[in-house]
């Protein structure tokens, strides 16, 4: 098991320009953190193919591995099949900067609808697309060694039901799931039954966390809500409400062994946050 990173965890300092990406990484290494994942808000390293380089010297001056790439994208919601194959194609130039950057593990996301519109009848209208899509884009990452995967967020394919079924219909050894602990509250399903379902499904583990309240009890500004009207705010691995010694006893028992990736996204300090995020992930794994 290796603890590390990702950059959206340091997103405040790279959009107030107080890291650059470069220098998040070496940060990341100077607090123990043994991978950085790379996630590309603010920055594109298709637009900016020499910022890839900066990126792979600075992972090897530190000597931490570059672990998963994680971008968006939306299958489900376009106007026409050219619009699909497009969307797909963009993907691809993606899969090719991971196989620039070195990594061998690449989330991208598949499907987005408004909550209003997320009904199961809807994900099976669009599950066809989801898993053309899906199993193109893994097809070709295989040529470069990598492995695909979709993360549970975005409410629409975010239980770990419809996350399965995404992987069952796809059927590609290299299309697995980014499982991010913590977002399983959004569509409120039980983070620690949510992981004992899809941990062998897993590429990578993003450890978050969050506080919760009740639909009947708006805690005002900073929160938001579940697919339920439950209010959400994201906090430091281990403050928050999700049964964290649970969970990492959960991923422990069943004999996970990859990368697990801090994600940060509360109203703290964000290199504050993160580092005694990962110094709890540590721990709590080490405890459970």
């Amino acid at each position: 098991m290796k603890v590390g990173l990702s950059t959206y965890s340091l997103q405040q300092a790279l959009d107030r320009k107080e890291l650059s990406v470069p220098d998040a990484i070496r940060w990341i290494a100077g607090q123990g953190g043994q991978h950085v994942e790379i996630v590309p808000m603010g920055f594109s390293l298709i637009d900016n193919p020499e910022l890839i380089e900066e990126i792979k010297k600075a992972a090897q001056e530190v000597g931490i591995e570059l672990s998963n790439y994680a971008i968006g994208a939306n299958f489900a919601v376009q106007e026409s099949a050219e619009a699909v194959e497009q969307e797909i194609q963009n993907v691809m130039r993606h899969v090719d900067v991971a196989a620039a950057l070195g990594v061998k593990l690449m989330r991208h996301d598949v499907a987005f609808r408004p909550a209003s519109e997320g009904t199961v009848a809807q994900f099976e209208l669009d599950l066809p697309v989801l898993v053309k899509a899906s199993q193109r884009i893994a097809d070709y990452a295989a040529g470069f060694g990598i492995t695909t995967s979709v993360e549970n967020h975005g409410y629409y394919v975010q239980s770990s039901e419809r996350i399965q079924r995404l992987l069952h219909e796809t059927g590609r050894d290299n299309f697995k799931t980014t499982l991010d602990i913590g977002n399983f509250l959004c569509v409120d399903e039980d983070p620690v039954s949510a992981v004992k379902n899809n941990i062998p499904y897993a590429s990578i583990v993003h450890a978050k966390d969050f506080y919760w309240r009740p639909s009947t009890r708006n805690p005002g500004e900073g929160w938001f809500q579940t697919s339920h009207g439950n209010y959400l705010r994201g906090a430091i691995v281990g403050h928050g409400d999700i049964n964290m010694p649970e969970v990492f006893r959960v991923l422990k028992q069943s004999g996970y062994d990859g990368y697990i990736s801090v994600e940060f996204e509360g109203m703290e300090d964000c290199q504050t946050a993160s580092r005694i995020a990962m110094d709890n992930v540590r721990r709590l794994w080490e405890e459970a």
